[in-house]
């Protein structure tokens, strides 16, 4: 099992930037990808990015491309996702999540993190 924990989340206003943590324990040599995904009051949850821990390749979805940017530290078992020209299109909760296998499911999930981007 893997445990994820985010945060980092808060309100900022349009232009604003912010930096979310997820911070993973148990079993997490085990893991082969993390990701960020977000879900707004009333819409699907979306893909927004996602990286593969071992060489660090990264992959975005289109509504966050080129302003979003996501890193690992793997000393700390800690991915981040560094969001920058925030949108109030942006609100959602942003969660946390791991995967064990290429192209498999994503199998752990975070409790999710606020973020609040006002006009």
């Amino acid at each position: 099992q893997v445990q994820l924990v985010e945060s980092g989340g808060g309100l900022v206003q349009a232009g604003g930037s912010l930096r979310l943590s997820c911070a993973a324990s148990g079993r997490t040599f085990s893991t082969y990808a993390m990701g960020w995904f977000r879900q707004a009051p009333g819409k699907e949850r979306e893909f927004a990015a996602a990286i593969r821990l071992t060489s660090g390749i990264t992959y975005y979805g289109d509504s966050v491309k080129g302003r979003f940017t996501i890193s690992r530290d793997n000393a700390k078992n800690t991915v981040y996702l560094q969001m920058n020209s925030l949108k109030p299109e942006d609100t959602a909760v942003y969660y946390c999540a791991a995967r064990r296998l290429n192209g498999g499911a994503w199998e752990y999930w975070g409790q999710g993190t606020q973020v609040t981007v006002s006009s």
